[in-house]
Formats: C-alpha cells, sequence, structure tokens
C-alpha cells in the first residue's frame, strides 16, 4: 500500500473539528504569515495561536454563514459540471501532514481524474463589492487564496488542485453570480510551495520559542 504524507484525523464534531484547527498551522492561516492576507497580520496569527488573543468568531457574519450553506451545494454542482473526477468529502476531517506535524489541511473536496492522479477541490464563496473586487479574481486566484492551494499541496502531496469560485455581486434586488474555475498543477508551482514551507517553518519556530514576528503588511 502506497503510503500517505499525512495521516488522517476524523473528529467527532464541528466543536471537536475547530478545537483541532487551533493546533497547528491550517491552510487560512498560510497568507498572514507571508503577509498576504486581507483579513489578519501575522502578529495577530501569532498571538492567536499563542494564547495572547482569542480569535475573533466569525461564524455569524452573513458572508461566513452563505459560504457554509453553499459549499455542499457548490460541490454538488463541480460533480455535475466535471463527471471526468470522482470527488470525495469527508466532514470534520483534519489531514496532518507526517514530514511536518504542525502543517494541517482540511479539504472541502479530495479529487480522483481519469488518470488516478489525485488533487484538491477548493471552493470560494465570495461576494463582490466593485469593479476592485472583481480584477482580485481576473484571470488569476486572490493572494490569500493561492497561499491556502500551497499550503494543501506541502500536506497532500497531491498532483492538482481546483479552486471553484462562486461570485455574487448584488445590485438593488438584482443578484448576479459566477462560477469560475481556477486549475493548478503542482509541477508549476514548486518553488512558491518550497518558500511558502520555509516561511510556515520559521513561524511555527516562533511560536514554539514565543519570539514575535516582525510585522508584515500585504502591499496596496
Amino acid at each position: 500500500m502506497e503510503s500517505r504524507p499525512y495521516i488522517a484525523i476524523d473528529t467527532a464534531d464541528r466543536g471537536k473539528w475547530l478545537e483541532a484547527r487551533t493546533r497547528g498551522i491550517g491552510g487560512s492561516d498560510a497568507a498572514a504569515i507571508v503577509g498576504l492576507s486581507p483579513f489578519k497580520t501575522n502578529v495577530q496569527l501569532f498571538e492567536e495561536k499563542t494564547g495572547e488573543r482569542k480569535p475573533e468568531d466569525i461564524s455569524d457574519k452573513p458572508y461566513v454563514a452563505y459560504g457554509t450553506a453553499a459549499e455542499p451545494l457548490i460541490r454538488e454542482l463541480f460533480r455535475l459540471d466535471y463527471p471526468e473526477y470522482q470527488v470525495d468529502y469527508h466532514e470534520n476531517r483534519i489531514l496532518r501532514s507526517t514530514r511536518h506535524p504542525f502543517m494541517q489541511a482540511s479539504l472541502d473536496g479530495e479529487l480522483t481524474d481519469l488518470e488516478g492522479r489525485r488533487g484538491i477541490l477548493e471552493i470560494k464563496a465570495s461576494n463582490i463589492m466593485g469593479q476592485l473586487s472583481w480584477k482580485k479574481w481576473e484571470d488569476r486566484i486572490p493572494d490569500n487564496y493561492y497561499c491556502q492551494i500551497l499550503h494543501y499541496f506541502l500536506v497532500t502531496g497531491y498532483d492538482f488542485a481546483i479552486l471553484r469560485a462562486h461570485l455574487v455581486f448584488t445590485s438593488g434586488k438584482d443578484i448576479r453570480t459566477s462560477a469560475r474555475h481556477y486549475f493548478i498543477e503542482r509541477s508549476d508551482v514548486e518553488e512558491d510551495m518550497k518558500y511558502l514551507a520555509e516561511k510556515e517553518q520559521e513561524f511555527w519556530e516562533r511560536i514554539k520559542t514565543g519570539r514575535k514576528p516582525p510585522l508584515l503588511l500585504p502591499s496596496l
């Protein structure tokens, strides 16, 4: 049996899953570590991981609630749109790297293509607030989500990733949606993966020793 670069941890419920996520670095943490998160600085993340700061509970935010409710529906639509992929999903599962046990991943789906290659399915439901928001998705993935994909590659060792973005634009009573797909081959992003792995390792060493990192801010 082929050995995997991770172990799968199935938690009992969402509460246990949320608790387990705090014990390492997850995909949503990756961008903050390298100063590319629009939501959190690397210092804020450090303070959360060391217990100095309580993470903000955003589960009741409308855009978060929308994304949580939409995710299973978008996953089923992906199955219909791309029947050439086998799509597997394990609720409340965490994948933990065996090489770097502090690296964790919670995937929106695991893919297998017709050649037997394994892949990552990442789902994003995003509200578009003006032209600047549209540009972030124009022929590319926003930097913070790209970092998340790189992190998942590091944990899983998978060959490719597909990000399905469900973009929502509201104007009065008119709601427009756009489904976009971004295909990433692991072999095309090896250098970026190496860079992220080094920065995550450095960040985790700081957590273990309590040495706060210098502040990094995303460029405007």
